[in-house]
């Protein structure tokens, strides 16, 4: 069973240079390929947090644990190759984070005007990361190690869509960073649906588990969650043939316009953070079927409807030529009750006004 490092360990650049010259020893990512030819990145932090990068899968993360608890549910077989003549579902991996987008989530669609046909939560989780690169130093808060790659969207006299991804961890903090940058290298506007696909599984959502969120409105997406709206928040144990539940949260945001939601249970938990000005919205995924008991805190610049629904409901973002989004997510493991309590507190504590740019008014 792995050892919860005390807090006590010091992870100053002095105490490390005492021991050891080789960061590696403490953190690192660690790049190697599978039988398949799938590359992975092995990422550790003296933390207790570890984790699964598939860069072949948009630097995706898969699997992930804290102190040997896994944080997310995985598909049997994976991580699955991508292959565009497979359906999105049979190649969902799972794991803690995939990516849905860029031009289209939500169900699959035939544009009605160009008759360009979008699968289900677009394309994004089959681009292959380009441009792989590690690099480490010293900077104010710590030891700051990075992983960043190149994603690329495009198509002959069509869209040129590009993304940049940085994971970023911090030496001694259970935490992982995701920034990412989208450009329009393209001459005509591009659609924009970009939508963050975190995927807590058990033990950390079992029966008694809730979700917390500065929520100013909820919104059940269809019939099964107004079933379960006055529940949104709370989590039961697996039960065969249970139908998802999905609802559309407005939110609240503090002064530097992060807003946070953070899944509980009696042991410990995790803390999602985001940046409204780029992902206004908040999709709450509940399924808490038998055998793929696995849910989604879903924040991003849409909800799950499609490019032609968000476009008839004045819900589509348009990207210029030439410009750039920045979207960031913070996910910080909660081990214990104390780091609990504080997330909590600062959840509670949340009073400002609804974030703007969130227009569900539809769902009312």
């Amino acid at each position: 069973m792995t050892k919860v490092l005390s807090p006590m360990t010091d992870f100053s650049r002095a105490a490390l240079e005492q021991h050891s010259l080789d960061m590696r020893q403490f953190i690192e990512f660690r790049l190697s390929t599978l039988p398949n030819g799938q590359r992975i990145v092995e990422a550790h932090n003296s933390s207790g947090l570890s984790f699964t990068v598939l860069p072949d899968r948009g630097l995706d993360i898969w699997s992930a644990w804290h102190n040997g608890r896994s944080l997310t549910w995985i598909s049997p077989g994976s991580p699955h190759a991508a292959d565009y003549g497979a359906s999105w579902l049979r190649q969902f991996n799972g794991g803690l984070l995939t990516t849905c987008g860029l031009l289209h989530v939500g169900p699959p669609e035939t544009d009605p005007l160009t008759g360009t046909t979008h699968d289900l939560h677009g394309h994004y989780s089959r681009l292959s990361a380009q441009e792989l690169a590690i690099s480490g130093g010293w900077q104010p808060e710590g030891y700051v190690l990075e992983l960043r790659g190149v994603m690329q969207e495009s198509v002959l006299f069509g869209v040129q869509t590009r993304l940049t991804r940085t994971l970023r961890l911090i030496l001694g903090q259970p935490m992982i960073e995701i920034v990412d940058l989208v450009e329009n290298r393209h001459d005509t506007p591009v659609p924009l649906m970009l939508l963050y696909h975190f995927n807590p599984g058990y033990p950390l959502v079992r029966q008694g588990a809730r979700l917390l969120t500065p929520t100013a409105a909820v919104y059940p997406r269809d019939a099964a969650a107004r079933a379960g709206l006055e529940r949104w928040s709370d989590y039961d144990a697996g039960q065969a043939g249970y139908q998802e539940q999905v609802f559309f949260h407005h939110v609240r945001a503090d002064a530097a316009y992060h807003s946070m939601a953070a899944l509980l249970n009696d042991e410990f938990g995790l803390l999602l953070e985001w940046d409204v000005r780029s992902a206004p919205y908040l999709t709450q995924w509940k399924n808490t079927r038998r055998g793929i008991y696995v849910c989604g805190i879903e924040p991003g610049n849409c909800i799950p409807e499609g490019q032609q629904a968000a476009r008839d409901r004045n819900r589509l973002v348009l990207l210029q030529p030439g410009e750039t989004r920045r979207f960031f997510n913070r996910l910080s493991v909660l081990p214990d009750a104390d780091s609990m309590a504080r997330a909590t507190g600062r959840i509670q504590q949340q009073q400002r006004l609804p974030v703007a740019g969130c227009h569900l008014e539809d769902y009312a």
